[in-house]
């Protein structure tokens, strides 16, 4: 994606953008019919909104266009771990100073965590101790 020359960091997506990257990272380089295919089972999008979106964010440089066949693939730039771990830095220092404790509490607090949920989190915490 093309960097922010201020922060040194991507374009922050949009929310329908977002959507569009979650359809590229499940399932790889797709067109846009493909892609709109797969919102329309979440909701009703239309083909040009999808295509008109996709094609900026081709212009934004979060997605790369290939035009070497007749249905052009569109391929995310960025890793959708290096995307996901960006946006949760933002989130973190924007609304919580920064503080990922601070984070982690509110959302124990605030919604009931399965256990295998906190099995998950307790296997974690014992490997950073580690």
């Amino acid at each position: 994606m093309k960097k922010d020359n201020a922060t040194n960091a991507i374009p922050e997506p949009t929310r329908a953008e977002l959507e569009i990257l979650q359809v590229l990272w499940e399932f790889g380089p797709s067109t846009v019919r493909f892609v709109n295919d797969k919102l329309n089972e979440q909701r009703d999008v239309n083909y040009t909104s999808t295509l008109k979106q996709m094609q900026i964010m081709a212009d934004k440089g979060i997605l790369k266009r290939d035009e070497s066949q007749m249905k052009h693939i569109y391929i995310p730039v960025e890793a959708e771990i290096k995307t996901k771990d960006q946006l949760l830095d933002r989130f973190v220092n924007t609304l919580y100073k920064g503080s990922a404790s601070s984070l982690v509490m509110q959302l124990l607090g605030n919604k009931k965590a399965s256990k295998a949920d906190l099995d998950a989190i307790r296997n974690m915490l014992d490997k950073l101790d580690k």
